[in-house]
């Protein structure tokens, strides 16, 4: 299938629903759930109708989506384990004529999609404001970047094992792209894979996608429970495509001396995942970054904003704005308004994440760190990310994050919230570590010790509630 349109989907499952595609559900077992759920759109009598899947089981999801899809609906994509306040969040933003699942609260009151000539996928974000959003999709912005991953790695059928969720955007291109190239998907929760039960043996073939906290569990186990070697196991994948959030770099070299095909991606909700990979063969010879631009995509780094001419893309090796142009766009966010977005361009409109980053002589992208966290002090710019790194190098701390915190004569003070990594480590033990490696500028200011830094699902540290905890 070359094109995103509706109309090839439908061609294609008139092929595909007869053939194995989620491993261990017969064919006939997924076709006829997705056909009973396009009986109960088709009774609803509307053109377009929304609904919203909330399903926790991977087969009632997929052939929710299947069914919504080929029946040209409008759709939402809900976390099933949404609280109240979530669950509030998104009936202020929309009201579904057909919910799968089991939300917590009822629409109160009728919140309507603007028109749009293609339906809609609405896949949730909750980007860096904390609250529920949802970047809009459509068939062919999704198909867009199957098709982008598929000639970037050089392959004719993707098969994916996987065990993120499927309402987020790292869950739902696996089943994207194992569909659309013929493949196959198995499905299971992580906690189930942790636990030794794989549901295949993968061979050069076969993806995993992983968080980084969810690679540095497996490894662990390992640590743990020789018998686990779940090492030898992900060793046999084509790539384990990381992701999600930063990879610490004790993690890395790890991964990197027991030959490990790791994939670093570059992506968000709002570019249908990755548009950026570094391949394995590159990551075991040393390299580090994020990789080459994925052929769907165009990344340019632009000027800092009032530090000269948007438009004019800056030379190699100078950090900037990260400036996105993809096939694989969001068409905006619901509620609307971003300041990210820019004018139209040949492949549709630029987008800015919140990240900085560079591209080397060679065309590999770095990010160096996200621009709302930056810390201006004194002056001078200093990007967390840098500094964790040192501390990793230190091998002093099993964990740590840097903030900016306001400062009435610095603007804001570098300061280090770290897990030590023994009883002897404390900050005096870090400071001299850290002499010889960062400018007296980017030295922490504050220092705090605590025993866990708190994270979510994907790994990423949850600064919000990190900060409150240092200010508390």
């Amino acid at each position: 299938m070359g094109s995103g349109k509706p109309s090839n989907l439908k061609r294609a499952w008139g092929v595909r629903r007869k053939l194995p595609w989620i491993v261990g559900c017969p064919a006939d077992i997924f076709e006829a759930a997705v056909e009973q759920r396009m009986e109960q759109i088709v009774r609803l009598g509307q053109a377009r109708p929304l609904v919203l899947i909330a399903e926790p089981d991977p087969i009632a999801f997929l052939a929710s989506f299947w069914a919504a899809l080929l029946q040209d609906c409008d759709l939402a994509l809900a976390n099933p384990n949404w609280g109240q306040q979530e669950w509030r969040q998104v009936f202020s933003l929309l009201t579904p004529n057909l919910c799968w699942g089991d939300p917590v609260l009822p629409p109160a009151t009728h919140v309507a999609l603007s028109p749009h000539p293609e339906p809609r996928i609405l896949i949730p974000t909750g980007g860096t404001s904390g609250k529920v959003r949802f970047a809009m999709h459509t068939w062919a912005t999704l198909s867009a970047a199957v098709h982008g991953f598929l000639d970037y790695f050089e392959c004719d059928r993707a098969h994916a094992y996987c065990v993120l969720p499927l309402y987020h955007v790292s869950g739902l291109m696996q089943a994207l792209r194992t569909w659309l190239s013929g493949g196959q998907i198995v499905i299971q929760p992580f906690k189930g894979l942790l636990q030794g039960d794989r549901q295949i043996q993968p061979d050069p073939a076969w993806c995993i996608s992983l968080v980084p906290t969810q690679l540095h569990r497996l490894l662990s186990a390992d640590t743990a429970n020789r018998s686990t070697d779940f090492t030898a196991w992900l060793s046999q994948f084509q790539a384990i495509l990381l992701g999600g959030a930063p990879a610490w770099q004790p993690l890395l070299d790890q991964a990197r001396k027991q030959q490990l095909p790791i994939a670093l991606t570059y992506g968000m909700t709002e570019t249908a995942a990755q548009i950026a990979t570094l391949k394995p063969q590159d990551f075991l010879k040393g390299l580090q970054s994020s990789g080459q631009i994925l052929p769907h995509a165009r990344v340019s780094i632009q000027p800092e904003i009032g530090q000269a001419e948007i438009g004019q893309p800056l030379p190699a090796h100078q950090v900037g704005r990260i400036c996105i142009k993809t096939e694989s766009l969001m068409l905006g966010y619901l509620p609307s308004g971003d300041a990210n977005f820019a004018s139209k361009q040949s492949l549709g409109t630029q987008f800015y994440p919140d990240d900085l980053g560079y591209v080397d002589g060679q065309g590999y992208l770095h990010i160096v760190g996200r621009d709302s966290h930056k810390i201006i002090t004194g002056g001078e710019n200093v990007f967390p990310t840098e500094v964790e790194a040192a501390f990793w190098a230190t091998q002093q701390v099993k964990d740590v994050c840097v903030l900016g915190l306001p400062d009435p004569d610095w603007g804001q003070i570098v300061t280090a919230v770290y897990v030590p990594a023994h009883s002897q480590v404390t900050a005096q033990t870090l400071k001299a570590s850290l002499n010889q490696q960062l400018s007296p500028y980017k030295h922490p200011k504050r220092w705090f010790q605590i025993a866990i830094l708190p994270r979510n699902a994907q790994g990423k540290i949850d600064r919000q509630a990190l900060l409150k905890q240092v200010k508390g």
